[in-house]
């Protein structure tokens, strides 16, 4: 389906464009090929770092290992990064239990455990990002327990020993919590994507079903009118009833094609253009055929396009044509007054008749509920009823919207 309506990136594209990006960073994955990319830069980066920390030892701090052992420890941390994102769970206990083997072994020395701790920090923020939340909550646990009890076994004395522990717990922790936090707010993120969708859809189908409904219920009683007119004069005056027959087949004509259009909106298709000056004056003329006299009052630049946004100008339409309908079911035949003012802040719509009305013809049907409905879909007021000096009277005021 097709939506359509102002948004504050068509008034700011640069400023929008930018928080727009820098939202959907935050709230969406990536595709696969820039994660690849990420994950291959970011598991080259701890490489090195970890081949820097094996192979750099400070004199007097214990012996140089060969270059060989420092390159393939740096490989075994930092490599299997590249498919943290395929696998967090398994390439966290990978990076995990390289590391550990790497200071247990003093391959890297404690003082040198920067490289182990970037290794395991990106691997843990992939966890709280992808893993389950059960998995994950056992993952991060592993990991710090694993990592402290080793710091405490290479570190000397007891504050040493303390300090490893912390020291785990800021190599294990922080990354864990960002990366389960930026999980959470992608699912609300998609939730609410969801919850938009699901409305957009309702408030289209609500939207056609309301105009099928005026298109149906004002062809529909303008036919059954002039059927009716037809039966009863066929006999006597022939050419009138020739006449009533040609206003049911232009009408029936007019309403497949109308209800038409509006099916082509379920189906993706570009919608039509809003109705102009032309479609108010048949819809006058329709009404005229079925028994009522029509007085428009409408200023000429209403439905140009200038002064309302597009959907207000539908909206009004609609209401025209669902007021007019109802005049000419209940009221017919009866002189009809139908007025649009526009004020700087909304525009006003009212149709009045002089016709009678049986007592089951004032309670409220789907007719005024649609134009009801419209009216709250814009945030404006609906009033109708009956007239104190007799006839019928409707009353919309409609916030103006932003012209396209």
């Amino acid at each position: 389906m097709t939506y359509q309506g102002p948004t504050r990136g068509d008034r700011d594209g640069t400023t929008v464009g930018r928080v727009s990006s820098l939202r959907r960073l935050m709230t969406h994955q990536l595709r696969p090929v820039d994660l690849l990319v990420l994950d291959s830069l970011a598991a080259l980066i701890t490489a090195s770092v970890c081949v820097y920390a094996a192979s750099e030892v400070p004199q007097g701090r214990g012996p140089h290992e060969p270059v060989w052992l420092s390159v393939v420890t740096g490989a075994l941390i930092g490599m299997p990064l590249v498919g943290r994102h395929r696998w967090p769970i398994g390439v966290a206990a990978a990076v995990t239990a390289a590391s550990a083997a790497a200071l247990l072994t003093a391959v890297i020395p404690d003082y040198a455990a920067a490289g182990p701790a970037l290794a395991i920090t990106v691997a843990l923020y992939a966890v709280g990002l992808l893993a389950p939340e059960r998995r994950s909550t056992a993952m991060a646990t592993g990991c710090f327990v694993g990592m402290a009890a080793v710091l405490a076994v290479v570190a000397d004395g007891l504050w040493d020993r303390a300090g490893a522990i912390g020291y785990a717990a800021v190599m294990v922790g922080p990354a864990w919590v960002i990366g389960l936090m930026l999980r959470q707010r992608r699912a609300s993120a998609a939730r609410f994507h969801a919850q938009l969708v699901r409305e957009a859809a309702t408030e289209e189908r609500l939207r056609v079903a309301r105009d099928l409904h005026d298109v149906v219920g004002h062809t529909m009683s303008l036919i059954a009118v002039k059927a009716s007119v037809a039966v009863h004069v066929a006999a006597e005056r022939p050419q009138e009833a020739l006449d009533a027959l040609r206003v049911i087949e232009a009408t029936s004509r007019d309403a497949l094609l109308e209800t038409r259009r509006l099916l082509g909106m379920l189906r993706d298709e570009e919608p039509d253009p809003p109705p102009g000056p032309d479609d108010l004056l048949a819809l006058a003329e329709r009404a005229s055929a079925g028994g009522v006299q029509v007085r428009l009052d409408v200023p000429p630049d209403v439905f140009d396009g200038s002064v309302l946004s597009d959907p207000v100008v539908r909206s009004v339409y609609r209401i025209v044509q669902e007021a007019l309908t109802n005049v000419v079911k209940h009221a017919a035949p009866a002189q009809c007054r139908a007025s649009v003012t526009v004020d700087p802040d909304a525009v006003s719509i009212e149709v009045v008749d002089d016709g009678r009305r049986p007592a089951e013809a004032v309670r409220p049907g789907h007719g005024l509920i649609g134009m009801r409905e419209r009216a709250g879909l814009h945030g404006g007021s609906f009033a109708a009823g009956p007239q104190p000096e007799g006839g019928f009277r409707v009353s919309v005021r409609l916030p103006r919207g932003v012209p396209s």
